[in-house]
């Protein structure tokens, strides 16, 4: 199997893979460093114990990336939706989403309801999507605006018809064709996971974020820094709050337009070609030129 088919298997994530030991596919390094950094200095502190020969690791602090693999950390994340940082490794390289399209499940859905309306497309992952308030929520926020049409994915945990009352135009499905879907859509309610976030981006549609846990709040920060849609929290979150929020992502272009900045510089990286690059020659799998 080519590393590009690996790197796309599974909605971009590299599972089950002998790949994922050597390339770290994280936004979030910097929360993992600083443990990893004190483990270090302590085996590095430890050399006079000599166990069996081993001395430690003989750092060099004055590069702190010396203590890390020289193996390629690999971030689907885009270099425009990161905060600006100097503290990353030289073996660190952005890429880009990792996801063709390819490989997904072929979910059935009822394209013929579609109005032509603008599309606001909601959904929570295939993971936190137990909530059936959170859907009523955003149902009930969407039904405040005329001329939009509501598709919801709500999973494989709750039935269409506990989510109560929805615009009558709306879709509610347990699962949906996600790219497809986002190709159409003017909005996206999401529990800002990295990998819708950046299926949005790559179609240059603004995003409402909801985040939930892991690191979703880590990326609604992001959207929120690079203005390529609003943030808001469990907390407190009602159909009134959710409906403003509908309302400045859909009337202010700033948040359209910032995702469109990020989707053509999705577009020119191709993230997917970039790790696969990357992996090769970090494996010596580069083929040689015909002779």
């Amino acid at each position: 199997m080519k590393v590009s088919r690996c790197l796309a298997r599974g909605g971009g994530f590299l599972r089950r893979s002998w790949l994922s030991v050597f390339a770290t596919l994280a936004i979030g390094f910097v929360w993992l460093a600083p443990p990893l950094r004190a483990q270090f200095a302590y085996v590095a502190n430890s050399r006079s114990a000599n166990v069996s020969g081993y001395s430690g690791i003989r750092a060099n602090w004055a590069d702190p990336s010396s203590l890390f693999s020289d193996r390629p950390w690999i971030t689907q994340c885009p270099r425009e939706f990161d905060f600006e940082s100097s503290h990353w490794p030289k073996q660190f390289h952005y890429a880009g989403p990792f996801h063709d399209g390819k490989g997904r499940p072929d979910f059935p859905f009822p394209w013929d309801k579609l109005t032509g309306e603008p599309i606001v497309y909601a959904s929570m992952g295939t993971v936190q999507n137990g909530n059936p308030d959170l859907f009523s929520t955003i149902a009930a926020a969407v039904s405040k605006h005329q001329g939009l049409q509501l598709v919801l994915a709500i999973g494989n945990i709750l039935r269409p018809e506990q989510i109560g009352s929805v615009p009558n135009n709306a879709i509610v499905v347990n699962n949906a064709p996600q790219l497809e879907l986002l190709k159409k859509a003017s909005v996206c309610i999401t529990h800002a996971g990295f990998n819708t976030v950046l299926e949005a981006l790559t179609q240059g549609v603004p995003q409402i974020a909801i985040p939930v846990t892991n690191d979703q709040p880590g990326v609604a920060a992001r959207i929120a820094d690079k203005k390529t849609g609003k943030t808001t929290f469990l907390d407190g979150l009602d159909e009134s709050n959710l409906s403003a929020l509908l309302d400045e992502v859909i009337n202010n272009h700033i948040y359209r337009d910032n995702s469109r900045s990020i989707q053509k510089a999705i577009a020119k990286k191709n993230g997917l070609s970039v790790a696969a690059d990357l992996l090769e020659r970090a494996f010596g799998l580069t083929p040689q030129p015909n002779l």
